[in-house]
């Protein structure tokens, strides 16, 4: 059904437009902020200044009095609903557990309304002791952020192979550890002995925002005909949300109808937040409410990448084959247990070794739980792993990229969960940057005073069931009804397969979904799997839609359906262009009074059995001034494997895009907080994001490995170009002047502070 090699394609693999980029560009799309609904109050949280307080009281009583104020909902108007998760994170009621912590949403007539009634609103707290950082939270006399039991933790690290055993007397003994996985194999003993050379570094990261431009938003509106609720959000994950609604507001999920509004950027941030609370006022008040988060509230309370402390310790012969790993993964997952753990294991295991013992560990802190930015938890791995390969290598007098090629994972690899790679294009990839001129001209670039570091990155990729339904249309047009959200251009690539597996032209091709009550299951647009699991459904919608056609013809021919093809929009029997019925006439013969002959309707439903892991290999050439430690960057090289480009400018749209958030990771990027828990970057004025002049050079290298299950060859894009970079730029930074760097972001003071020390 999607053998790459099949046939040459008409339409795919050649850079197509995004369907929806001419409206953006125009100002024409409508994103959730722009709807209204009759009767819509517009909501504004009121957030605790604290960290972790006792919540004395909230005084509601100035703010009911402003003009235009309808309502002020708190803690006692909303049911008492266990936290378990941010999902089921209601007003704060007795505790809040950090900063940002709502402990009161304003309903207004309008925005200024709803805004100057949380402003008059008074909330009374018993500052507590916070513990803001994994020091704190693993401290000895530290608080817990969880007196009366971990919510959820047991039953979610079963679920991810967390085990006992192993871990640091500080991890062992505190209270605010949500998890711990472990996985070992080998010896590491002998691993050590067998080594000619060994390097133990700890490495520290920062939280990250996902920085988006569009700031959480959603319009909630309870129905009281049917019981049930309609939601408009700009989120990834409209099925998800619809479960997660339906069960806090008690309802069957088909009594929930959530419709996907285009997402101004989510970058794995934007699932689920506030909703299922939304929902549960909007039919208290008997009214729609329209939230939209506020940059700051943003920042202090959606939910970031955690940050992270990865102890490694790694050996290598002096060959260049690795030996020993030894992996401690920390993670601050803020308030609540995640499942973040697991993704250490795979994430490490992309070069082999003889011997291993890696372990997440996932603690609690008086902070915002955390959640996905684009490849959780792999830039952070990348940047420990790849620097201890460049200094092994440079230790042995090695060449890194031939240390990589030698070691890379290959299919049938066994990672360290237990499970094999499958086919993967790791060595295509370090292939690839081999021959790249930024490699084999890198003494030039040194003779100038730059640095040269490469670094590689993998994603292992999704796998989530789907199903997609086609039907024709009577102007001629094919509509392919999905359920996933757009965010990357999904939609373009879409229309694409749908016109290669139709036969008809990609501008001829109409894609409708994103409202949970009308079109077929997908799961959320996220992980690198969305093209990778939603493609083969609408393939083999195509497919079936076009046999239908097919046997229409076939009928008013008197023809053999296999003797028909489709072109110019036509049904024709092959060789035979006088022979010939268009596509919209067949269709209208299907839909009129008293005809025999049912619609093109069909349908295709797909379950991946496993994924396509994709990886990028990066070069990265930085100058350092060593009177201030400044990192100019020069150049970048990107090279991944794509396994097929169904849109080029889409998949180099997405490698630039993740290229660029690694620079931010590496040498921009925090979410910086004070010892109370009080975030120091709240404002883009304050939280640095690179910016055009701040962005180098980019060399985009697509490297094409098919995936044999994937849709025409295709695996997910959008993880892998995330990864490396960070690493990359480390390593040319000690290329550069010899400072190995162990913390991101890689700012000019800490540059400067490792140069002092070097």
């Amino acid at each position: 059904m999607t053998d790459p090699n099949a046939t040459t394609p008409r339409f795919i693999g050649k850079s197509t437009p995004l369907i929806e980029g001419k409206p953006k560009v125009l100002g024409a799309l409508r994103f959730c902020a722009d709807l209204e609904r009759p009767g819509m109050l517009h909501a504004r949280l009121v957030t605790s200044p604290h960290a972790h307080a006792t919540l004395l009281g909230v005084d509601t009583s100035a703010a009911r009095e402003v003009p235009g104020v309808v309502a002020v909902i708190t803690a006692e108007d909303l049911p008492q609903i266990p936290p378990s998760g941010r999902a089921v994170l209601m007003l704060a009621r007795d505790r809040v557990l950090f900063t940002g912590h709502p402990v009161a949403l304003v309903l207004g007539e309008s925005e200024a309304a709803a805004q100057d009634g949380a402003e008059a609103v008074f909330a009374d707290y018993e500052v507590l002791p916070a513990a803001v950082s994994m020091d704190a939270a693993l401290a000895e006399d530290g608080p817990a952020i969880w007196p009366e039991g971990l919510p959820g933790a047991s039953d979610e690290a079963a679920a991810h192979g967390a085990t006992g055993g192993g871990a640091s007397d500080a991890v062992e003994s505190s209270p605010n550890v949500a998890s711990r996985t472990q996985f070992t194999s080998g010896d590491l003993e002998a691993a050590w002995a067998s080594s000619d050379a060994v390097v133990e570094r700890t490495f520290d990261t920062a939280g990250v925002h996902q920085a988006y431009l569009e700031p959480h938003v959603s319009l909630v509106e309870y129905d009281s005909i049917t019981e049930g609720f309609n939601i408009w959000s700009s989120t990834q994950a409209t099925f998800g949300m619809r479960d997660a609604v339906a069960k806090i507001a008690g309802v069957e999920a088909t009594r929930v109808r959530v419709v996907g509004t285009p997402v101004g950027g989510g970058f794995g941030g934007k699932f689920l937040l506030y909703e299922p609370m939304l929902a549960l006022v909007s039919k208290a008040v008997g009214r729609p409410i329209l939230h939209a988060m506020t940059r700051i509230e943003e920042m202090l309370a959606a939910n970031p990448a955690p940050s992270t402390r990865a102890k490694v310790k790694l050996g290598m012969k002096a060959d260049g084959s690795l030996t020993g790993l030894q992996v401690e993964l920390l993670m601050d997952n803020g308030i609540f247990p995640s499942s973040l753990g697991v993704l250490a294991a795979v994430l490490f295991s992309v070069y082999k070794t003889e011997a291993h013992h890696i372990e997440g560990v996932e603690i609690l802190t008086n902070k915002p739980s955390v959640g996905a930015y684009r490849a959780p938890c792999a830039p952070q791995c990348a940047f420990a792993y790849e620097s201890l390969i460049d200094e092994l290598a440079g230790e042995l007098g090695l060449d890194p990229l031939t240390v990589r090629r030698h070691n890379a994972a290959e299919e049938g690899t066994m990672m360290a969960v237990g499970a094999p790679w499958p086919r993967i294009g790791m060595q295509e990839a370090l292939d690839a940057l081999a021959q790249h001129p930024a490699w084999t001209n890198r003494e030039e670039a040194r003779r100038q005073g730059r640095g040269v570091g490469i670094a590689v990155g993998g994603w292992p990729g999704g796998t989530e069931p789907a199903a997609a339904a086609c039907d024709l249309q009577t102007d001629g047009t094919l509509s392919v009804h999905v359920g996933h959200a757009d965010i990357s251009g999904t939609n373009t690539s879409l229309a694409l397969v749908a016109a290669e597996s139709f036969g008809i032209e990609p501008e001829k091709v109409r894609i409708v979904g994103g409202d949970t009550s009308n079109v077929p299951y997908a799961g959320a647009s996220g992980g690198s799997k969305t093209m990778y699991t939603v493609g083969p459904a609408v393939i083999e919608a195509a497919e079936a839609a076009r046999a239908q056609a097919f046997e229409l013809a076939a009928a008013k021919f008197e023809a053999d359906p296999q003797d028909l093809e489709i072109q110019n929009g036509a049904v024709q029997v092959k060789g035979s262009p006088d022979k010939a019925i268009p596509l919209a006439k067949l269709a209208q013969s299907t839909m009129r009074y008293g005809s025999k002959q049912a619609p093109v309707f069909a349908q295709g439903r797909h379950a991946q059995m496993g994924p396509s892991p994709g990886f990028s290999a990066q070069l990265a050439e930085v100058s350092v001034d060593e009177d201030t430690g400044a990192v100019k960057l020069h150049r970048l090289v990107v090279v991944q494997d794509v396994g097929r480009a169904l849109n080029p400018a889409a998949v180099e749209g997405q490698m630039t895009g993740g290229a660029v958030q690694g620079i931010g990771w590496a040498l921009y990027e925090q979410l910086a907080y004070d010892d109370q828990g009080q975030l120091l970057t709240a404002t883009f004025n304050d939280y640095a994001i690179p910016h055009i002049t701040q962005s180098p050079e980019i060399d985009l290298v697509r490297v094409e490995v098919p995936s044999p299950t994937g849709p025409f060859g295709a695996k997910g894009v959008g993880e892998p170009p995330v990864i490396p970079t960070a690493a990359a730029i480390g390593n040319a930074i000690a290329d550069a002047c010899g400072a190995r760097m162990e913390t991101l972001p890689m700012t000019a003071p800490r540059v400067l502070e490792t140069l002092s020390s070097h």
